[in-house]
């Protein structure tokens, strides 16, 4: 299957939140309205909602991942755009707030919001270089 920046965009950060959604739950599963939230190793605030948010998104980059390079692409831009959303949103709230009252976030998963997006434009902009082979001799 053919490899671009997008395809390895989808398939590396859809299983990074998987897992990151996985293991929030051993943090705090807690689904209140913004929920009890405990920061995942000391640093990324969550609850229930927010590891089923990244439960969801990274899930699409797996299944967008498989598609091939459209699919990919699509993702890439897709998530790119919401999580530069998302964490401009989460730096008008502010630190310790929730995003739409009930997905807690900080400054530190404001800043990791805002690299996923970064990287899901650049992924979803950049084109798989062409090899062109050497002429023979």
């Amino acid at each position: 299957m053919e490899r671009t920046p997008a395809r390895l965009y989808a398939g590396v950060v859809g299983a990074v939140l998987v897992a990151a959604g996985i293991i929030g739950f051993f943090y705090s599963s807690s689904f209140g309205s913004p929920g009890d939230v405990d920061p995942v190793f000391g640093i990324l605030d969550i609850n229930g909602w927010h590891n089923l948010v990244h439960i969801a998104t990274g899930t699409l980059g797996l299944l967008a991942y498989n598609g091939g390079p459209g699919p990919s692409r699509t993702y890439a831009l897709f998530l790119g755009v919401v999580y530069i959303c998302v964490a401009f949103a989460g730096f008008i709230y502010g630190d310790g707030e929730a995003i739409l009252g009930f997905v807690p976030v900080n400054t530190e998963d404001n800043v990791f919001h805002a690299l996923l997006g970064v990287g899901g434009l650049a992924a979803a902009s950049a084109r798989r270089r062409r090899v062109v082979p050497a002429p023979a001799a």
